[in-house]
């Protein structure tokens, strides 16, 4: 986009307009996060904002169901689960009788505008509603239940929605509001259940949550390094009780001491006959012997706060929204806010629903695999990695290589490091290489740390913390003649490195339960600012220090003041970021000091350190299935790279393409030849010169009711979700 044609948040304005926003159907967690984000987004841009309390049923209602909202009255919901201002089911809605009530309580209050966060049943009642608005409204003007003056005033409904659901079964976007909590959720109880089974030798079979979609069901399989997952877009071919038996008794012949089986509560076989629970565990007792149990997680995957991706997700998508709403026009069909990779889109409505429905269609019809690419390549993507790594392949089933590979991890140790070295070492074996794991980084390959790594030694690798194999920052410069020798030694034709250059939420709560109480927090990151920005946002917080945004003495000032307003208003507690080195001059201890002086009589400080505990524990959900997509990814192309450059017994590997680094840019994951890499990094700092996530610094600002700037030039762009899809060749 060119310059002169940015957009920005200063000009637009929502004098005037009045946005109701509603939760709907069943609860997710994040829900809280996106109307917070409505409702201040909406206030910022001078609109009134208002809670629908109990979805449908308080906008048919009226009365104190529907109520303003003020700044204030959001504070404090942003880690809270569930939806404060309630969700109920409302048949009311489903009449026509019903949905008059509805535009007479909405007209009333001058509310044209609306953000529905929920199922596709909820945005679709949405869409109903929108298309029937005109109508209605003629019909309250003939009762003499409004004017004909109210009806031209309020002659068209905008709507926005936002889909909250646990199940992530919504065709157009890659993750739903409650998807990433959900998924927490249920590895939190695998973890645990995984110790207990290994004590005692037992088979457990869990059932997760999804009806008619086994995102959560599947995701927690690559999690976890499940035995055996069973979805209803996937039912197993004639025969997979003999297999899934086979495989439960040739792990425990390896001496693996548990099995894991997940299933989706939706779980069918080919005839689409139900498969329960109880019917796996008497298999498995009946055909194998194994102590089998049962654990249905049921309502608890809905509970508990969001995690801090859910928190972002609905953030952004709330602030979107009110943008979306902010440029709408009469012809502007409905839309719904997504995400499509690391960005936020907004797509027609009813062409999401419509494929939503078109693959329970499919699968109604047996058209099983037109099923999994209607529910996106995502979820595809995650079936497919997961048919990769689940079962072995024996060498009668793919001709050997004879390439050598090595993984190694470098710089310091980041959770989900192991869920990408067990994910490359199958991928690697299962292409029909010998596949090498290196000890302690460059130092370790040096001193020859160095083995043949087989399918069975990375089991149970998925959701350990740290770095299994031994990492150290050690730069390769200095060891790079021995490095070549072992290399040599060992016959290495590839290298897959994992690493880089090199949580305040409890925090918080415990602000939340003194009296106008600022915790000054010191993340780690090194010159990177990602760890604060993301982390304030997640959090609410409401100043977050950073390298790659230069500030003074008379911004800590302007801060210190803003929240000394803040704090005499009703605000009980404040949170403040900052980037271990942001700035050699302004410490964590001179914030304190600064904040604990300026605020006197007002609000007391403590201040944390947060140190080496953010690179410990288990990795997150995310964190295990990214690493383990990444690192198949990364290992099918070292496969395709290796044949490409085998010619007459050796590997020539001297062009550009040859080294390259995998990421995600925008929308997809990326191969970039690392010497490209050269002129976009900032090697003294060793940061990007450019930062994608800078753009989510205005939305924690203005969240935190500061005024700012906020380039909004990519938003307004409503796509199509075929194009979107054909378009998105590589995402995850």
């Amino acid at each position: 986009m060119m310059p002169d044609s940015k957009k920005f948040i200063e000009n637009l304005s929502g004098a005037g307009k009045c946005i109701g926003v509603l939760t709907s159907g069943g609860d997710a967690q994040g829900m809280n996060a996106a109307v917070r984000a409505v409702v201040r987004m909406g206030i910022y841009v001078g609109a009134k904002v208002y809670f629908i309390h109990e979805g449908y049923q308080g906008m048919v209602d009226g009365g104190d169901n529907i109520k303003e909202a003020s700044w204030e009255s959001v504070s404090s919901m942003l880690q809270v689960g569930g939806t404060v201002i309630g969700s109920a089911r409302c048949k009311d809605f489903r009449t026509h009788e019903g949905r008059l009530r509805a535009a007479l309580n909405l007209v009333q209050r001058g509310i044209t505008n609306l953000c529905v966060i929920g199922g596709d049943g909820s945005l679709t009642g949405a869409n109903l509603f929108r298309e029937e608005w005109s109508g209605l409204l003629d019909e309250l003007v003939q009762s003499g239940q409004i004017s004909e003056e109210a009806a031209l005033t309020h002659s068209a409904l905008h709507i926005v929605g936002m889909v909250g659901s646990i199940d992530n079964d919504f065709c157009g976007t890659d993750m739903t509001i409650g998807t990433d909590s959900a998924l927490h959720r249920i590895i939190e109880v695998v973890d645990a259940i995984m110790t207990t089974a290994q004590s005692h030798q037992r088979t457990f079979v869990l059932e997760v949550m999804g009806r008619h979609c086994g995102y959560l069901a599947l995701v927690s399989a690559l999690a976890c390094g499940a035995d055996w997952v069973l979805i209803p877009e996937m039912p197993p071919k004639d025969g997979w009780e003999e297999q899934m038996c086979h495989k439960l008794s040739e792990n425990r012949a390896d001496k693996k001491r548990l099995n894991i089986i997940i299933v989706a509560e939706g779980a069918i076989d080919q005839n689409n006959k139900s498969i329960t629970t109880e019917l796996i565990k008497d298999l498995v007792v009946r055909c194998l012997g194994f102590d089998t149990r049962v654990t249905i997680l049921g309502h608890v995957q809905r509970g508990g706060t969001p995690s801090a991706f859910d928190r972002i997700l609905a953030s952004r998508m709330g602030v979107e929204a009110v943008l979306a709403l902010l440029e709408a026009s009469p012809g502007t069909p409905a839309c719904v806010v997504s995400l499509c990779g690391n960005q936020a889109v907004r797509l027609p409505l009813m062409e999401c629903v419509q494929m939503t429905q078109e693959v329970q269609k499919a699968m109604d019809e047996k058209r099983f695999e037109e099923a999994v690419k209607l529910r996106g390549r995502s979820f595809e993507n995650n079936l497919n990695t997961y048919k990769l790594l689940s079962h072995r392949k024996m060498d009668a089933e793919h001709p050997h290589s004879s390439f050598n590979v090595a993984v190694l991890n470098v710089g310091a140790p980041a959770a989900g490091m192991n869920a990408a070295v067990r994910s490359a070492i199958r991928v690697g074996i299962t292409e029909g290489h010998t596949m090498f794991a290196v000890n302690d980084g460059f130092e370790g390959f040096s001193k020859g740390q160095i083995k043949e790594i087989k399918w069975g030694d990375v089991g149970g690798w998925t959701g350990q913390g740290g770095s299994l194999l031994g990492t150290k920052r050690t730069l390769p410069a200095k060891h790079t003649d021995k490095i070549a020798e072992q290399m040599k030694i060992h016959n290495i034709n590839a290298l897959l490195v994992i690493g880089g250059f090199e949580t305040c939420d409890r925090i918080k709560q415990s602000a939340s339960g003194t009296k106008r109480r600022v915790f000054i927090i010191e993340t780690m990151g090194g010159y990177c600012g990602y760890l604060a920005t993301v982390g304030g946002l997640a959090a609410g917080a409401d100043a977050a220090y950073i390298y790659e945004e230069p500030f003074d003495i008379r911004d800590l000032q302007s801060n210190v003041e803003h929240l000394t307003e803040k704090m005499k208003t009703s605000i009980q507690r404040g949170l403040v970021l900052r980037n271990e080195n942001c700035s050699e001059n302004y410490t964590t201890d001179f914030i304190y000091q600064l904040y604990s002086e300026e605020g006197k009589g007002v609000f007391d400080c403590r201040k944390n350190v947060l140190g080496h505990m953010q690179q410990g524990g288990a990795p997150s959900p995310f964190d295990r299935n990214f690493g383990t997509k990444i690192a198949a990814k990364a290992m099918q192309w070292i496969s395709k790279k290796l044949k490409e450059f085998y010619r007459e017994g050796r590997v020539f590997a001297n062009s550009e393409d040859s080294a390259c680094l995998l990421g995600m840019r925008r929308r997809a994951l990326v191969f970039q030849p690392v010497v490209q890499l050269k002129d976009e990094t900032d090697f003294v700092h060793r940061i990007p010169k450019e930062q994608w996530w800078l753009r989510l610094r205005p939305l924690m600002k203005i969240l935190a009711k500061y005024k700012t700037s906020y380039d909004v030039s990519d938003s307004g762009q409503l796509e199509h979700i075929v194009r979107l899809r054909a378009k998105d060749i590589s995402a995850i």
